[in-house]
């Protein structure tokens, strides 16, 4: 009797600890682990909000840049670290288009992960040479269904810009040959060149050359036109529904992450995305925001996986 008193006291001391730790949350530094590297969209999202929660909690949050292997390594550490709200993912939608890559995954997005929101969609642009003598996406099928065919530059197997290109293509059923770059500033020296027809890059990326008329955009891969490109047309406008293929980046943590600490990041996030200076800045960077709900999140990852995993079979993707 007595042990079974000694074990009931020790769950409570545990279970009122736990208690108090999520009540005091944050009281020590929090990180932000990013799986690409500094500078980019995913990382821009992660410093935004690194920066407001520091100043909200008056706590260090700290981003980590943890590249490789598409984005696993990062979001495998994550995964793996104590599930305390003290470790946090700023996830990309590589997590639904890495398992249908590798062989070997050493997480699963859905078992070994918290969505918190999804913080920011942003909207690949199809770009042309101008030199393409396409100003619609019918006529630029129309080009790619003639003899001497056209090609597209991409950043890497997995990335957004290929998978972009390759829904574009198996949608629209044409002959599209995909050209791989190490990354998207390496391909646009070929587009602007005219050694490649187009490209689906991240529209920031290419706002400037647009902005100089250096290159034409057709279409948006959104469901609704973006706000810095409010003459581009999204591709279901442009004839082809189907073909929406946004980057995403959202705030996730390790599986078994207590609910009040997942509340409390959620109320945070979603209260700095709110913030007029947060939204003008993801606006100028072609983000939109969309700051949804965990369960909302966690159903985008489960309907975005297979519907990726049957893209890549289709384009018969393989990592080399």
């Amino acid at each position: 009797m007595k042990r079974i008193v000694s074990v009931a006291a020790t769950l409570a001391l545990l279970t009122a600890g736990h208690a108090v730790a999520q009540q005091t949350y944050p009281d020590h530094p929090i990180r932000i682990v990013v799986g690409f590297p500094a500078g980019g969209p995913p990382d821009l999202v992660a410093r935004l909000l690194a920066d407001k929660f520091s100043a909200a909690w008056g706590k260090s949050v700290v981003v980590e840049n943890a590249t490789g292997s598409g984005g696993n390594i990062a979001v495998d550490r994550v995964a793996k670290a104590t599930p305390d709200g003290y470790t946090l993912l700023m996830a990309s939608n590589a997590i639904v288009i890495n398992p249908s890559l590798y062989e070997k995954m050493p997480y699963d997005a859905m078992k070994d992960l918290a969505p918190i929101s999804l913080a920011a969609a942003m909207p690949v642009i199809l770009v042309v040479n101008n030199d393409v003598p396409a100003k619609t996406v019918q006529e630029l099928l129309a080009l790619a269904r003639s003899p001497g065919g056209l090609t597209f530059g991409h950043a890497g197997v997995g990335t957004p810009a290929q998978m972009a290109g390759e829904l574009f293509r198996t949608t629209a059923r044409v002959n599209i040959q995909p050209v791989s770059y190490r990354g998207i500033p390496a391909l646009l020296p070929d587009l602007l060149a005219g050694r490649i027809s187009m490209a689906f890059p991240n529209i920031s990326v290419v706002m400037p050359l647009l902005r100089e008329g250096k290159l034409r955009a057709l279409a948006v891969t959104s469901s609704k036109r973006v706000t810095v490109t409010p003459e581009v047309m999204t591709m279901t406008e442009a004839g082809l529904p189907g073909v929406d293929a946004n980057a995403w980046f959202g705030l996730m943590a390790p599986a078994g992450t207590p609910t009040a600490i997942i509340d409390k990041l959620h109320r945070e996030t979603v209260q700095v995305l709110n913030q007029a200076d947060v939204r003008k800045r993801f606006e100028d960077q072609g983000m939109e925001i969309v700051a949804n709900a965990p369960g909302e999140f966690a159903a985008l990852i489960a309907s975005e996986t297979p519907r990726w995993a049957k893209v890549i079979k289709d384009a018969g993707i393989k990592l080399d």
